[in-house]
């Protein structure tokens, strides 16, 4: 039976608790607006905790992004909705929001939950964790990851066997198997969409045969890899753990690419003729860390160009280049299994600067995937319509004077939802997307 709870009203509602999402919450709460974060997932903090480092200054990610979380979670106005997912919104005669939210069950309840781990110690099935991209599993009840805040268990419902093990062992008895979705009705008086991004799949790409060959793996896998929380205690290849020596990344993988038409793996393929501007940095990013992580390693990067747009990038680019790190310009066309069954990889491509086809093994390829737009966003809206750019991002209405501005008056974009931007550049989003609901709010107030 589902359940529905009374209207709530709230000056904001943010959609999103990544870093972009967080830092528009944040700053709307310090002005003393009453906000509503929603998050799909089990915790926040989005793409940006799942990251090793941050380019151009190698810092820790993780380090920058769980004080951020921990002040997310602990603001008194803000009001947390995670594992919750946006059934509808429709605007209102007066301007504000009525927004359905239904929240999933964990199967756990949260107030009791101390985070303490003993059921995914003695529960026996596992399957893949999703947080680290399938490379390693998890059990059916799991903390999504070590930083999740708030760190509270959850059970993979379709995945339980029922074998009441975490039942048994749980001392606060947390275990709840009678929760049922619930669903909420609020009232917003604007919303910030910081709904992000997706990667372009890796599969999306078939002459490079990453759903067939184990050691060609995307960035973010990469990212994981390389990150203190990696799945692995040491940089390995996936498809059989051996140390790569010979290292292979291929630039502009899903972008500045109109010729993908077939859609082989689904609505997540599309023509994407647009620079990502993150993957030339973040596999720069990453193939300093594998220089100090596997010293004896070879790493080159295939480019078509290389674009270090931002403060200090160009210099980023010249000390990896410095370092040692083999750049060659030139398109990769295809990508195959050496023939001697040693789960190397040969790459075929053409040499810009020679004019000729060429062949490379490498042990480990690196698909340095681009930003495509989540289409979901503007489904979110029953009776207005959210108006997308060329490229199926959020549309900024006035890009240069109120970027975060959007077809519908009330509504406001940040962070990569309207379009790719590293992190710097989304916090600054992030913090226009609050400054613009402020005044909004303040105009509407003495309307």
């Amino acid at each position: 039976m589902i359940m529905t709870e009374v209207t709530n009203k709230y000056d904001t509602l943010v959609i999103g608790g990544g870093i972009s999402g967080q830092e528009a919450a944040l700053n709307l709460a310090e002005m003393n607006y009453n906000v509503l974060l929603v998050e799909k997932d089990l915790s926040i903090g989005g793409k940006m905790i799942q990251l090793s480092k941050v380019f151009p200054t190698l810092d820790c990610a993780a380090c920058i992004t769980t004080p951020k979380m921990s002040e997310t979670a602990r603001h008194h106005n803000i009001t947390l909705k995670l594992y919750t997912e946006i059934e509808k919104i429709d605007k209102q005669a007066d301007g504000s929001f009525d927004i359905t939210l239904t929240e999933k069950p964990r199967y756990v309840d949260a107030s009791l939950c101390t985070g303490c781990q003993e059921c995914e110690f003695v529960c026996p099935q596992i399957i893949n964790d999703h947080y680290n991209y399938d490379m390693v599993g998890r059990k059916a009840i799991y903390i999504p990851f070590n930083l999740a805040n708030p760190k509270i268990a959850a059970i993979d419902i379709d995945n339980c066997i029922s074998c009441m093990r975490c039942v048994k062992v749980c001392a606060p008895k947390a275990i709840d198997f009678k929760q049922m979705p619930k669903t909420y009705m609020v009232n917003a008086r604007s919303i910030v969409l910081s709904t992000g991004f997706k990667l372009f799949p890796a599969t999306g790409k078939p002459d490079y045969n990453a759903a067939t060959l184990p050691n060609v793996i995307d960035a973010l896998q990469m990212d994981r890899v390389i990150a203190p929380t990696r799945p692995y205690n040491n940089v390995v290849r996936p498809g059989d753990g051996k140390a790569p020596e010979n290292i292979a990344y291929v630039l502009c993988a899903g972008s500045r690419d109109s010729s993908i038409e077939n859609k082989p793996c689904g609505a997540d393929c599309m023509n994407n003729p647009i620079c990502s501007q993150i993957c030339c940095m973040y596999s720069i990013k990453q193939a300093q860390l594998l220089m100090g992580a596997l010293p004896l390693a070879d790493i080159t990067i295939y480019y078509m160009d290389i674009r270090a747009f931002g403060k200090g990038y160009e210099e980023f680019y010249n000390q990896s280049k410095g370092m040692g790190v083999n750049f060659i310009k030139g398109k990769v066309a295809k990508i195959t299994a050496n023939p001697n069954g040693s789960g190397d990889l040969i790459i075929r491509y053409e040499d810009v600067h020679s004019g000729t086809y060429k062949e490379a093994k490498h042990d480990l390829v690196v698909l340095s995937v681009g930003v495509i737009p989540d289409k979901s966003t503007p489904q979110l809206f029953g009776n207005v319509n959210l108006e997308l750019d060329d490229f199926n991002f959020v549309k900024q209405t006035d890009p240069l004077i109120s970027p975060t501005l959007t077809s519908i008056p009330g509504v406001f974009v940040a962070g990569m939802a309207s379009g790719p931007k590293d992190i710097p550049d989304s916090i600054l989003s992030a913090g226009c997307a609050a400054a613009e609901v402020a005044s909004y709010l303040q105009v509407a107030a003495e309307a």
